[in-house]
């Protein structure tokens, strides 16, 4: 069994604290600090119950902003000053059942799982790149062409996963296709019948 190479990867490591100079990197790296930061408040609000406000600005001098329930009542709050008139227009019954902290909480939770998803998925996705470079590299092949007497259980199983959601998304494709033609055949007969 040959083992295929992996990239020598840098892992997790201590990066010195230190403003970047690249401005490419200095960019990358604000918009994946943002969004870790505004998860972990989330994760805050969802877990503790408490009320947040994070403003954060940009190298650019763009502000971004997280709150909960909003930005503007918690720093109202936070002021010292009365309640905005934003505050005043959820007196409804809809109003209170957003200000409510099951319903807000419901909806962190639900936040919560997706993004736990999101990053379950981008992790695979980038297993299955790997998996396709590691075939591309040796003669071109595509990874389902990979001989699967070469593979390890890990490899194989990704290659299931993939083979279940290429036939899933085959599925998918072929009964998108065949519904706009069958829509496509009713339309044309629908127009044939006016003209007589």
């Amino acid at each position: 069994m040959v083992m295929m190479k992996k990239k020598p990867s840098q892992g997790r490591q201590k990066i010195p604290i230190a403003k970047i100079a690249k401005s490419s990197n200095l960019q990358v790296t604000f918009c994946k600090r943002r969004s870790g930061l505004f998860k972990k408040a989330s994760e805050l609000c969802t877990l503790c119950g408490v009320e947040i406000a994070i403003v954060v600005f940009s190298p650019a001098n763009k502000p971004f902003s997280f709150g909960h329930p909003r930005v503007e009542s918690v720093l109202d709050r936070f002021l010292g000053t009365p309640k905005s008139s934003i505050d005043s227009d959820f007196t409804s019954q809809q109003g209170q059942d957003y200000m409510s902290g099951s319903s807000v909480h419901e909806l962190n939770m639900v936040f919560t799982q997706t993004q736990n998803h999101l990053e379950a998925e981008k992790k695979r996705g980038q297993e299955l790149d790997e998996m396709s470079t590691a075939g591309q590299g040796s003669s071109r092949r595509c990874w389902w062409e990979n001989p699967i007497d070469e593979m390890g259980l890990h490899e194989l199983e990704m290659m299931k996963a993939a083979m279940k959601e290429l036939k899933k998304n085959v599925i998918k494709q072929v009964n998108k296709i065949s519904m706009i033609q069958s829509c496509a055949a009713i339309n044309y007969q629908y127009h044939s019948s006016e003209e007589w």
